[in-house]
């Protein structure tokens, strides 16, 4: 766990340095010159179909231009696909958490993966609020570990919102919450994700809603696994480099592979009973 690393460490990713300081200056400058109703006003429809706060665009906009001198490709939420050519793409989040940040709740983060030739091998994610990081590369060990529990009875569970006009993931996520001993909802998955992986928190999981894009997990899939976790989707289907952002998973976040499983026969099992 660091601040910023420095662009000068060979180790870090030149763009994931340069995109991670874009978000944090356009976040701040973005929170400083609007007010709560500017920053939540919907001014587009995101590559993913969903519309597009002010604050998403004005902080997206600020990190792709940071990265045009580095020619990667880049995946974000709202732009969608920008091919440059290159072997290194960037899968991004610039803002995760976008309605905490316009209403002016402190919990958004910055997320993002670097993909070589489609297999992903190094992340960053930044806590958009407080500038505390996590870097993570597939090779490298890393200065965090999960909690390393593997039962979800008695486990600190975070969640994302209960969709109770769908009987299939409300059941799932009640069914999770009542074997837990304690549930969050902190509505920032890439942040929910990094406590996971410095074992704050035991685990996280999207009660088969289906609602994560590939931008909310390609930097979990690298960090956590190195921690010791696993990131996996609660019906098996493969995490992959796909530039389709309205492709969906409901990903789950967890500190062994044991607690993972668990976690996921009991949302799978819920959501299909309902």
């Amino acid at each position: 766990m660091t601040t910023r690393p420095a662009t000068t460490d060979p180790a870090v990713h030149p763009a994931l340095t340069a995109a991670a300081h874009a978000a944090l200056d356009a976040y701040a400058a973005a929170r400083a010159a609007h007010d709560r109703a500017t920053l939540a006003e919907s001014v587009a429809t995101g590559a993913d179909g969903t519309p597009t706060m002010r604050i998403d665009r004005l902080v997206e906009d600020a990190v792709i231009d940071a990265l045009r001198p580095h020619g990667v490709n880049i995946l974000s939420e709202e732009s969608g696909w920008i091919d440059h050519g290159s072997a290194a793409s960037l899968v991004i989040d610039p803002l995760d958490g976008s309605a905490n940040g316009a209403a002016g709740v402190p919990l958004t983060a910055f997320a993002a993966a670097v993909a070589v030739d489609g297999e992903f091998t190094e992340a960053y994610t930044v806590w958009l609020d407080t500038g505390r990081s996590w870097w993570a590369h597939r090779d490298h060990p890393v200065p965090y570990r999960t909690s390393g529990r593997t039962e979800l009875s008695g486990a600190a569970l975070s969640l994302l919102r209960p969709h109770t006009a769908k009987p299939g993931p409300a059941a799932a996520w009640w069914a999770a919450a009542a074997r837990a001993a304690r549930v969050r909802v902190l509505s920032t998955t890439c942040l929910e994700a990094a406590l996971v992986a410095e074992g704050a928190t035991d685990a996280f999981a999207d009660a088969c809603s289906d609602t994560h894009r590939l931008v909310d997990l390609a930097a979990a899939a690298v960090m956590v696994p190195r921690a010791g976790g696993v990131v996996l989707d609660a019906r098996g289907r493969p995490l992959v480099f796909d530039t389709d952002l309205t492709r969906r998973w409901s990903g789950i976040v967890a500190a062994t592979p044991e607690l993972g499983a668990e976690l996921a026969d009991v949302l799978t099992t819920a959501a299909d009973s309902a």
